[in-house]
């Protein structure tokens, strides 16, 4: 056994990323997710859990809990947790037969509604066996609150291996940091809260340099174009209230399919797949007698605002557009070809980047403010609203083949959180030529 590690001290919670831990209440569970299948052999629970923490050194927050400040007067803190066991966080179970996607689906719709244990770190990893012609899959849950869709694909690429050939590696002895004080707490809040008006002052001119001229004006068209959106009447009919219960399902298209479509078009493999959803809304809405002329679905499209430098960086990073996808319209061709004006005209007036500086403007000027940040946050979830159906999120994922201890990853399928009055959302993933 190698040298103990010892990660570093306390850190404070980013704005978003408390944001997502504040949302979350019973309803609303707040993790990302995926299931990965892989022909088997399965190894064992014990070999799993070795192999997980022989690697959880490359993902120190696997390690830590949150820890709130008082009253939520401040962003929460990560802190190592001081009875860490891989045995919390690395289960079993067994699909019931036959063993086919049906029964895997079930599962794990059951498992993603489970709300994670906030007393320990905010990750499980769920072996399930039974599965048909002798695979095995992997069930994993990482709240929001820690990464992003692109930061846990970053995450799976560093547990999972490129090497058919891996073994499972040496453990490495881990000592926990000391536990912050109540009293280093307190102290480094009255610290931030003294010296954060300064900080404020000195940061205004990096933020004002991100946010130019031309952004400016560019998001104001966005907005034209965001008030137009607007007026067009929305399937509202897809939003109410939700339950503690989950369904969870999966569909499958050949990524060079997507490409030729996309070629042919002149559009983007993302155009083509919102394209499919809205063919999928409109079957619904249609199937239900609900389907009017001129309805859109509005749906949130998340963008990674991710730097080159920012591979692996565990927190969220992401911005956001609103999109109309168009399920009145009949034509398959002229859906995709309003789809692409829509994702067009959202790229040109730099909308995500946009409301990013801008929000990070925002924040200057109302400082830290995590017990308003709670409240609201919690408020604005719990609050019904019909301005969104739906949010649509793609991540690109591996493009190589990945093993666990020897055994191929041969399909991935995420899972994202739906939010009290949306009561859909769907993810896309890719994986090597497979998008899902």
């Amino acid at each position: 056994m190698s040298a103990p590690v010892t990660t570093a001290a306390a850190e404070r919670m980013s704005t978003l990323d408390a944001e997502f831990f504040f949302a979350e209440h019973r309803n609303v569970p707040l993790h990302i997710g995926s299931v990965a299948v892989f022909d088997g052999p399965a190894p064992t629970r014990a070999d799993l859990m070795r192999l997980f923490e022989a690697k959880l050194p490359l993902v120190p927050r696997y390690r830590q809990v949150v820890r709130a400040a008082p009253f939520q007067l401040l962003r929460p803190v990560w802190a190592d947790d001081q009875e860490f066991g891989i045995g919390h966080h690395i289960h079993c179970t067994r699909v019931p037969a036959p063993g086919g996607p049906e029964q895997l689906r079930v599962v794990a719709s059951r498992l993603f509604a489970r709300p994670l244990d906030r007393c320990r770190p905010l990750w499980e990893e769920w072996l399930l066996t039974g599965l048909a012609d002798g695979r095995w899959a992997l069930v994993s849950k990482i709240h929001h609150c820690m990464v992003d869709g692109v930061g846990g694909n970053d995450l799976m690429a560093q547990i999972f291996s490129t090497d058919p050939g891996e073994h499972l590696p040496a453990v490495t002895r881990w000592d926990p940091a000391p536990p912050p004080s109540l009293a280093g707490l307190a102290a480094g809040d009255l610290r931030d809260a003294v010296t954060r008006p300064f900080r404020r002052l000195a940061a205004a001119p990096d933020l004002l340099r991100q946010v130019t001229t031309e952004d400016l004006r560019d998001y104001g068209h966005g907005l034209g174009q965001f008030a137009r959106d607007l007026t067009a009447p929305a399937a509202d009919c897809l939003n109410g209230p939700i339950g503690p219960h989950r369904r969870w399902a999966w569909t499958t298209a050949d990524l060079a399919e997507l490409k030729r479509i996309r070629t042919a078009q002149g559009t983007t493999i993302n155009d083509v797949v919102l394209a499919a959803i809205t063919r999928a809304f409109r079957d619904l809405l249609d199937e239900r007698g609900e389907l009017t002329e001129r309805m859109v679905v509005r749906t949130v499209v998340p963008v990674s605002v991710r730097g080159p430098d920012e591979a692996g960086v565990v927190t969220n990073r992401v911005s956001a557009v609103l999109a109309n996808l168009p399920v009145s319209e009949p034509d398959p061709l002229r859906r995709l070809r309003l789809i692409r004006h829509e994702m067009d005209g959202l790229k040109h007036t730099h909308q995500a980047a946009s409301a990013e500086a801008l929000t990070a403007l925002l924040g200057l000027a109302l400082g830290s403010a995590p017990a308003w940040l709670a409240r609201g946050t919690q408020a604005a979830f719990r609050t019904p609203q019909l301005l969104i159906q739906t949010v649509t999120t793609n991540v690109p994922g591996p493009r190589r083949p990945l093993y666990v201890l020897g055994r191929p990853l041969t399909a991935l399928h995420p899972y994202v959180p739906i939010g009290n009055t949306v009561r859909i959302s769907v993810a896309i993933l890719s994986y090597v030529d497979t998008v899902s």
